[in-house]
Formats: C-alpha cells, sequence, structure tokens
C-alpha cells in the first residue's frame, strides 16, 4: 500500500498579497481560499497549493471542528514544480516575459524534457516542467 499521489504542497511567504497576485494572474490558478495574514490556497489540476505565512501558522495554534492543526512553518526558499504540456513550454516562457517575471535557468533534461525555473516574491523556486522529465502522464 502506498499513497496514491500528493494530494496538497506547501510554500511559505510573508507577503501573501503578492503571492496571490504571482499565483493567481501570472500562474493562472484558481483561488479557493483565503485568510488574510494566514494563507491563501490554490486548486492546481487535481491537488492544491498551499501558501501560509509562516510567521503566523508557525506560532499561533488553530483548530477545525475541535481538532487541532500542527503549528507548520518554514522560512527560506521552497520549491514546488507545475507540470505543463510540451507543446504550451514556449508559450509559458513567452507569458512569463510579458508578466516581467525573469526565468532564473532553463534545464533540457538528459532522460526528456524540459524546465522553466523562476522565483516568486518570496524567493520560492517555481519550475514549470515538462512532465517527462519523471516520466509521468
Amino acid at each position: 500500500m502506498a499513497p496514491r499521489g500528493v494530494l496538497e504542497t506547501c510554500l511559505y511567504a510573508d507577503d501573501l498579497v503578492e503571492a496571490e497576485r504571482f499565483y493567481g494572474d501570472v500562474l493562472g490558478l484558481k483561488l479557493i481560499g483565503r485568510e488574510a495574514g494566514r494563507h491563501v490556497f490554490f486548486r492546481c489540476g487535481q491537488g492544491v497549493l498551499l501558501i501560509f505565512d509562516p510567521r503566523r501558522t508557525g506560532t499561533q495554534e488553530t483548530s477545525v471542528g475541535g481538532a487541532k492543526i500542527p503549528l507548520h512553518g518554514a522560512y527560506g526558499a521552497g520549491h514546488v514544480a507545475f507540470a505543463v504540456p510540451e507543446e504550451e513550454f514556449d508559450a509559458w516562457r513567452e507569458r512569463l516575459a510579458r508578466c516581467g517575471i525573469e526565468v532564473e535557468s532553463e534545464v533540457n533534461w538528459p532522460r526528456g524534457g524540459r524546465s522553466l525555473y523562476v522565483r516568486d516574491p518570496a524567493g520560492n523556486s517555481v519550475e514549470l516542467a515538462t512532465p517527462h522529465i519523471w516520466g509521468v502522464l
């Protein structure tokens, strides 16, 4: 028995307004939840991207339906990779340029597939990759 996939992944950012702009406006993810000063949540395919302000989620206890949610938070650059179809890869490079987002690195992987790396406003490493890099999809 093993998990069937990643349901959610978390990044951390001090400025949630800028995070919401980047992931919503630049990357086009659908906002599905927001609590000012605490978090913004986005739908991404079959999963969810959670962005928390670690100053709050790492220090203030919270509960849902009486069940305690463990404190969590991280500082420093995290990483997330989003799957993009091969046929959209070049359009993503152009979209990022139009949005004023600098591509930090572009990689052509030896096993096939390509990746674009950019930074979100919090400094997290955001990768747009063709799924072939892992032999999935």
